[in-house]
């Protein structure tokens, strides 16, 4: 009896755990049920009072019409978000930019009742049924908006009439750049914008506070340029139609130097030193000479023409032309030098015999000499006969700007004169050269940079 009790006893727990799960169950469910339930109708009561609240909105509302018109002019207050700017072209004179676009106005007949609602966020499908104001951007050459996946509008409505319009865009604008400092100039690129119609009398312009914000720069396209801030203005525009407020946002920039640096100025003053190399080669290796000038005057050349390729055909010198024609001048001057040298050292012209003329050194800064027999400019022994030996020791003036020998530097002929060396001209040219090139690099470099 005492087993059959306790078995019985067991059962009726079992049954009862089981009723009080299912209990429990059942009120979880219906707990569950009614705040699906809630859940669902809320949703559906926010709907209907947009709806409700949109159809009252427009349904005698003239998108035809501005903001208040007759009574005051319409105040926009706008703002830009900076996605990216670049590429920056130099040759076009334009630069691309992609923007978010943001304008704020109120609109008294867009006020509404709502307790539930105090903000509407519509997407582009109602941005065509309200009036939006006929903003245009005047130095842009192109401008498209994105449309993918859809397009990119935003539109808030708030309960008091005051109206959120964005736009994503992306604009080809127009920079003028002054490339007299070219590679190393600075340029303000702006974007300009206004009304295309409605002037200052209809529609007003405003700058909202932090109005111009950009985006991380490491994603933007300034692969010639850095970025070194912005600035924005508001000025009129006075044109036959009225006046206009224009706003302005200029993007200050600053070119980076080292592409150049490394297609242009390093290969030029590379070529001017090679050019050098014949000052230490004797100067009866004529092709040898003559195949380096040559060679040097035709790869500055070509420089000149590649660095050109990365310009417009601008009328003024800018600063690369100047480093690049003076490093042209160098190396057709070390060229001249030696033709100069070549013709001094070769040309002989035999005096007729016993022939007296009056003759004048171009450098004679005493009295007119006596006449005397014109004589050779050339250096070489060999090349004079005993004849013009004779007449140069005895004190007689040589015609040219250079002496015949070295004992010409004696006696009283080179009294008020200056005497040079033509042997030494591939000596003075290793001194002159350098250091007029140098000097000019530093004259260059500190006007440019610093100046």
């Amino acid at each position: 009896m005492t087993n059959k009790f306790v078995v019985i006893l067991l059962l009726l727990l079992v049954v009862q755990g089981a009723r009080s799960d299912q209990l429990e169950y059942s009120d979880d469910y219906e707990d569950h049920h009614d705040v699906t339930v809630n859940q669902m109708l809320v949703p559906r009561t926010h709907q209907a009072d947009a709806t409700f609240i949109l159809n009252n909105l427009l349904k005698e509302y003239d998108k035809t019409l501005r903001p208040d018109i007759g009574v005051k002019p319409t105040v926009i207050d706008v703002g830009i978000y900076v996605n990216s700017i670049g590429p920056v072209s130099s040759i076009d004179m334009e630069y691309q930019i992609d923007i978010i676009f943001a304008q704020t106005w109120v609109d008294t007949r867009l006020r509404y009742n709502s307790s539930s609602m105090r903000i509407l966020t519509l997407n582009s499908n109602m941005v065509g049924l309200i009036w939006l104001p006929d903003t245009i951007f005047r130095n842009s050459k192109n401008a498209d908006s994105h449309w993918i996946t859809t397009p990119n509008q935003l539109l808030r409505i708030w309960n008091n009439g005051k109206i959120l319009y964005t736009l994503r865009m992306t604009i080809n604008a127009e920079c003028q750049l002054q490339l007299h400092n070219f590679p190393m100039d600075e340029h303000s690129c702006p974007l300009v914008f206004s009304s295309y119609g409605y002037p200052r009398d209809e529609i007003m312009y405003k700058w909202r506070r932090n109005s111009v914000e950009t985006s991380d720069q490491k994603y933007w396209r300034l692969y010639q340029f850095d970025f070194m801030g912005l600035r924005n203005t508001t000025d009129i525009l006075t044109t036959t139609a009225g006046d206009y407020v224009l706003m302005t946002v200029y993007f200050d920039l600053s070119r980076r130097m080292g592409y150049f640096t490394i297609q242009t100025y390093i290969p030029c003053i590379l070529t001017v030193v090679l050019s050098w190399v014949s000052f230490w080669i004797k100067s009866d290796a004529t092709p040898a000479r003559t195949a380096l000038g040559i060679t040097t005057v035709l790869t500055m050349t070509t420089l000149s023409t590649v660095a050109r390729n990365s310009l417009p055909r601008v009328s003024y010198v800018t600063a690369m032309d100047l480093f690049v024609t003076v490093c042209f001048l160098f190396v057709f001057a070390a060229m001249i030098e030696y033709a100069m040298l070549n013709y001094c050292s070769y040309s002989v012209r035999r005096p007729p015999a016993k022939t007296q003329r009056m003759a004048y050194s171009v450098l004679n800064v005493g009295r007119a000499p006596r006449s005397a027999a014109p004589t050779g400019n050339s250096l070489l022994w060999h090349d004079y006969d005993d004849s013009c030996l004779y007449e140069c020791l005895d004190g007689k003036d040589c015609k040219g700007f250079f002496c015949c020998y070295e004992e010409c530097k004696e006696g009283g002929w080179r009294k008020g004169r200056i005497h040079v060396n033509i042997r030494e001209l591939d000596s003075y040219s290793r001194v002159f050269f350098p250091t007029s090139f140098l000097l000019f690099n530093i004259v260059y470099w500190v006007s440019y940079l610093y100046l």
